[in-house]
């Protein structure tokens, strides 16, 4: 469940903070698992609930309208992409700004809904839309970034 926490926070400490925390739960909340569906899911739940009660107290979850350097993307974006590790990936994603990041763990990672999203998060499904495209963007300009950087460093 730890890479779970990390995907949220973003930093190893608090995800450590949060895994902890999320056991604590679990354990405590044990005898409420009836058998029904996967132990893992039940589980996973109580790991992302943890995490976006943290986000919450910390008020990290205010939408950012910040791209930082928004750019139209290249058409060799794809091949960019497929050259991308799932490390170097999950890296980018826990770099995001909170708000972004949180919207996209839950929609492309966990399978949330916009309307599960907008209900769990206190936005509306328009909000859970706007910020999970943003966060591709954001994505989608680190990669190329990262891609620019290499291409340069093998010029040299």
């Amino acid at each position: 469940m730890y890479p779970v926490c990390i995907r949220y926070v973003g930093d190893r400490e608090t995800a450590q903070d949060l895994l902890q925390d999320g056991f604590v739960t679990l354990f405590s909340k044990l005898d409420s698992y009836k058998g029904e569906g996967s132990f893992d899911g039940w589980a996973r739940r109580i790991f992302i609930n943890t995490a976006l009660m943290y986000l919450r107290k910390k008020d990290a979850l205010k939408m950012s309208d910040e791209l930082e350097n928004a750019r139209h993307l290249s058409s060799d974006l794809e091949n960019q992409m497929e050259n991308i590790g799932y490390k170097e990936l999950m890296k980018l994603v826990t770099s995001l700004p909170p708000g972004f990041r949180t919207v996209f763990n839950m929609y492309v990672i966990e399978g949330y809904s916009h309307k599960e999203i907008a209900d769990i998060l206190g936005i509306t499904e328009t909000t859970s839309r706007t910020q999970l495209s943003r966060a591709r963007i954001w994505l989608q300009n680190k990669i190329k970034g990262n891609a620019d950087d290499k291409r340069r460093r093998r010029q040299v």
